[in-house]
């Protein structure tokens, strides 16, 4: 194994999809993930992150760090995940990389022009969205929103949709600039791969000890009159 090598497992449980991937200098090697109703991460992460290594021909010691989707999506899924990566890196002594849930999202389409907007299904018409250029550049930052038939109705520039909170939005924003790509559905690991390599060439990394999910802030809950 070369001692330039730099090998990081990267660790997706924000949504349904419960996803894992060994990447060597930024590129997945290998790969496991599932999306259930369920939401079966407690019981599939650590047997699939053995099964990768095994996969892989490598040991725990060979990975340089240990990477995590921050966020935002379901409050349990990113506590099983952070977990995970928080107990690797205290055990290995490695750092930890939190990448952006919606940006690696956004990285599942390539565009020349115009404007990614992911979105993770919350409830109801709720959604958590951003936005990004073409260059995976944030340029609207992470936020709750609820759609309405208004949302976006001003934006005359190309816009790509994506994510399962996007397909519940659909019907209200049919415009002829809009692009809802309907088969990407859930951030995978596979996208943290690059996301994550960039980090670490860069030394982007958060504490351990102190790290927290992205919860984004709470929806307006309107509560019911009592007659």
């Amino acid at each position: 194994m070369s001692t330039q090598d730099i090998y990081i497992l990267n660790i997706e449980t924000a949504t349904k999809n419960c996803s894992v991937a060994v990447a060597k200098n930024g590129h997945t090697i290998a790969l496991r993930e599932i999306a259930e109703e369920g939401y079966s991460h407690a019981e599939k992460l650590h047997v699939f992150i053995e099964e990768l290594i095994s996969e892989s021909n490598l040991t725990f010691k060979d990975f340089n760090a240990i990477a995590v989707s921050q966020g935002p999506g379901s409050y349990t899924g990113l506590r099983i995940g952070i977990s995970s990566a928080k107990g690797l890196c205290y055990a290995l002594n490695i750092p930890l990389i939190a990448v952006d849930t919606l940006q690696s999202l956004a990285a599942q389409i390539k565009i020349n022009e115009g404007t990614i907007i992911p979105m993770i299904d919350a409830r109801r018409m709720e959604v958590f969205s951003a936005s990004y250029d073409q260059n995976l550049n944030q340029i609207q930052a992470v936020a709750a929103e609820i759609i309405t038939e208004e949302s976006y109705q001003n934006r005359n520039d190309e816009v790509h949709f994506l994510g399962d909170g996007a397909s519940k939005c659909k019907i209200y924003m049919d415009k002829d600039n809009f692009t809802f790509h309907d088969t990407i559905i859930y951030p995978s690991a596979n996208e943290m791969s690059f996301l994550s390599f960039e980090k670490y060439k860069k030394s982007d990394t958060v504490d351990v000890a102190y790290f927290e999910p992205l919860y984004v802030k709470d929806f307006m809950i309107t509560k019911k009159k009592v007659l």
